[in-house]
């Protein structure tokens, strides 16, 4: 880690290694832009994990330029006493404090800014839509002066270096790209006249802020659309604003029509935009910092040891793990909570209006999951050692109780092993690694291939039974379903897929959609049946949008509001949503249609007067997600 870890000069600022965490929303802001001390709490822990710089999340230079109204801003005068105290917090961990301004554009509604959002021009946003007001001259003008205010605002709150926000099809992108400005006037029709808004930005920064104030610019080096930035029009544009006095660039990809670009999902492999990074290096004599998907520490340090980048984003990574730079530094690489781009963090966003994380349960509850030490330590008997299992286990643990964790299998993992099984899915193997580490660090006692019975329990005498027993896959009621042509999607995910010609799968649902892929890659013709109007519907967006054009091109065909009446030697039977037969021929059937809680083992000894707690899928199905954030808390409740 010699490169990660090496020091780092940038204008008038020393960085102690080269991990950045770049600006990522928070959600901890309250309405108007209030800084709450969760929010101080939250960058505060990701500093003291040891980046060298904490960049805060994007804060609105203007009061129609926000996304959300937990959005922070910095339009005001009134909100440098709490953004001080954020630059304070990160300053007392020894990381330098950095903060990024940004205007949305035509990226936010009319519901949120009460008005017209603005824009470059009459184009609206393709995933918000809705009506915009293109700016004027004046507007323009005006606008470059509100971000110049926004500046002083940020070093007179203490911040130490600023970013202006020009990626992901917010208003200074909006300006910059020809995907969405198609003005005449001086602000568009070629590359310099859409630079001439950012350009003018950065001028107003330096004429407000000095010489010696570093600034950073982030830019959507691709844009991957039609008319949309590509590498090499992205660098004469970020030559104009070196020129201009700009000191280091963040070089970030995608727009409001590619958002999979912008929060990469796990089909997107590691570091997928480093090369960039180092096409713009190679052109510019600015420091560069290479972002997205970079997840852990050995591909952070092959960016710098190869000359990719100088400086290294971790996002993601350090929401799952805000202590990974300071395990890494130590050597703790299997003590690291590996994020595994699941993209949970931006669905809990869309659909809770929250930061949530699938492997780090206390992301944004820090302070009230805190782990304390247990009052009175008891002996507590796990049984099942999936997700939910582990991580009561070295929670409770780690907390000073006696655990004893059980699983029949002579694995553990439950189901996140076959949940791991497609190519694009593998990272999940991290978490099993992750929560091994942990139950061996804290002494739970490990007893596998032990299957827990009555006698089991009574023989341990715990304290405290757990019974994380899983699920097993539900079975329709049809004729035929018994034929040994039918299998059920985890014997498929457990490395025994059926070498088939032909294969139709039970259910369009997450699972379904994966088992086609998986099955579809390994040559097989796949037909997926699903009863809804659609499949994939609970899976986040992104994920969706890349899974479904990967069925596209392995020619899997889809029947949405299709039933299964009957399985036959040769196929099934379906009914469509018309009540008319249909044939699909098929070596084999492949059940995907969900899961049934396994309760066996809770019927026989809910009368024995144990405590007993019932966790994850055999409580009911749920996601890993869930059943990991359940296990944190009855782990710390116990």
């Amino acid at each position: 880690m010699e490169f990660l870890f090496s020091p780092f000069h940038l204008k008038n600022v020393e960085l102690k290694n080269r991990i950045v965490l770049p600006p990522l929303a928070s959600f901890l802001i309250e309405n108007g832009g209030a800084i709450t001390e969760k929010t101080i709490e939250h960058y505060r822990l990701r500093a003291a994990g040891g980046p060298a710089m904490v960049i805060m999340e994007a804060c609105a230079v203007s009061s129609e330029g926000v996304v959300s109204n937990h959005q922070a801003r910095i339009d005001r005068d009134r909100h440098i006493e709490g953004l001080a105290k954020i630059a304070a917090a990160i300053k007392a961990e020894g990381a330098i404090a950095a903060v990024q301004i940004h205007h949305a554009g035509r990226q936010t509604s009319e519901r949120v800014i009460r008005q017209k959002p603005v824009a470059p021009s009459p184009l609206a946003c393709p995933t918000i839509r809705g009506d915009v007001r293109p700016l004027t001259i004046g507007g323009i003008q005006e606008l470059v002066k509100k971000f110049g205010d926004a500046a002083v605002r940020a070093r007179e709150a203490g911040f130490e270096l600023l970013e202006i926000h020009g990626a992901h099809g917010y208003l200074v992108n909006q300006f910059l790209s020809g995907f969405s400005n198609i003005r005449e006037d001086q602000y568009g029709g070629n590359t310099v006249g859409r630079t001439r808004f950012a350009k003018e930005i950065v001028e107003e920064l330096r004429k407000r802020l000095g010489q010696n104030f570093p600034l950073s610019f982030k830019i959507s080096a691709q844009e991957f659309v039609t008319d949309g930035l590509t590498v090499a029009e992205s660098i004469e544009i970020l030559k104009v604003l070196v020129a201009a006095g700009i000191d280091v660039v963040q070089v970030s990809a995608g727009n409001d029509a590619t958002p999979e670009w912008i929060c990469q999902p796990m089909f997107m492999k590691k570091a997928c935009l480093a090369d960039s990074a180092a096409e713009v290096k190679k052109a510019l004599d600015i420091p560069v910092m290479a972002v997205w998907r970079i997840n852990d520490p050995v591909t952070a340090n092959k960016i710098i040891a190869t000359g990719k980048a100088d400086l290294v984003c971790i996002g993601r990574g350090l929401m799952a793990d805000p202590e990974m730079p300071k395990k890494a530094q130590e050597g703790r690489l299997d003590e690291i909570r590996t994020c595994i781009a699941c993209n949970t963090c931006m669905q809990s966003i869309f659909k809770k209006g929250r930061l949530e994380c699938l492997v780090n349960p206390a992301l944004g509850r820090e302070k009230e999951m805190e782990l304390k030490p247990a009052e009175i330590p008891k002996k507590v008997m796990v049984v099942g050692g999936g997700p939910s299992g582990l991580n009561t286990a070295w929670v409770a643990a780690k907390r000073g109780h006696q655990v004893h964790l059980y699983e029949k299998q002579p694995i553990i993992g439950g189901q996140l092993v076959p949940g791991s099984t497609t190519d694009y899915k593998r990272e999940m193997r991290t978490l099993i690694k992750f929560q091994k580490t942990q139950i061996e660090k804290y002494g739970v006692i490990l007893h596998l291939n032990h299957e827990v019975t009555p006698d089991t329990i009574k023989e341990a005498k715990p304290d405290v039974v757990i019974l994380a027993t899983g699920s097993f896959p539900a079975v329709p009621n049809v004729e035929g379903i018994e034929k040994s042509n039918v299998l059920t999607f985890d014997v498929v995910l457990n490395g025994n897929p059926p070498s088939s010609r032909k294969t139709v799968i039970i259910g369009g649902g997450a699972t379904g959609c994966e088992v086609a892929y998986h099955l579809s890659e390994s040559g097989s013709q796949v037909t997926v049946v699903e009863m809804l109007p659609q499949v994939a519907k609970d899976l986040e967006a992104m994920t969706k949008k890349m899974l479904l054009n990967k069925l596209k091109e392995n020619n899997v065909k889809i029947l949405t509001e299709h039933k299964l009446v009957k399985v036959l030697d040769n196929g099934v039977e379906l009914v469509d949503k018309n009540g008319q037969k249909v044939f699909v021929e098929a070596d084999k059937v492949v059940v995907a249609i969900g899961i049934r809680p396994d309760t066996k083992l809770y019927d026989r000894i809910k009368g024995l007067g144990y405590e007993t707690h019932l966790i994850g899928d055999c409580l009911e199905p749920r996601t890993a997600k869930a059943a990991i954030f359940d296990a944190a808390i009855l782990g710390r409740s116990i």
